[in-house]
């Protein structure tokens, strides 16, 4: 008979120190900036950068309308981009979740993390990083993705067995 492996995972809140193993914090909370536009705008330069992994690669800009999920939300996969980096940065100011493990070949699950951003953090995950198809924490949220486009597959699932339960459940 084969063991049930169960875990729970909370949200804990985004930083940039806590997710640096995964990518970078798109947000301008004690960042460094300069002026532009004959003093009237404040530019948070370079909060990421678009990683591209092949010569002929493009990074686009595109719009996700993601669909809030039931929480506690079992975990089912997760995925990563092997050839490039992936930017969510949220459009309507709503706070998002993270599911994120360190690149492999395979997730550990053992090492999962969760986070919950403030509504005004983007993130970009660097290429390979495992995570969480966007997860939404209203009824139906926008997202501006910038990530890659470009010859092979750029995005890997992997599926955990039935017998592993892993669940995300509410931020304390």
């Amino acid at each position: 008979m084969t063991e049930l492996t169960r875990q729970i995972l909370r949200p804990e809140p985004l930083t940039a120190e806590a997710f640096a193993p995964y990518g970078d914090v798109i947000e301008t909370g004690d960042r460094d900036f300069f002026m532009i536009n004959n003093g009237s705008t404040k530019r948070f330069h370079r909060l990421g950068e678009v990683i591209l992994g092949k010569p002929d690669d493009r990074a686009i800009i595109s719009i996700f309308r993601a669909q809030g999920l039931t929480i506690p939300l079992r975990i089912k996969l997760l995925e990563r981009h092997p050839f490039g980096s992936q930017a969510f940065i949220p459009m309507k100011q709503n706070p998002f979740l993270l599911l994120v493990a360190e690149p492999g070949d395979v997730p550990d699950q053992t090492a999962i993390r969760a986070f919950i951003t403030d509504g005004t953090q983007g993130v970009n995950y660097h290429p390979g990083v495992w995570h969480h198809p966007v997860l939404s924490c209203v009824a139906e949220d926008d997202f501006l993705v910038v990530d890659r486009e470009g010859e092979g597959n750029n995005c890997d699932e992997h599926y955990f067995a039935d017998t592993t339960e892993i669940y995300l459940e509410a931020a304390e």
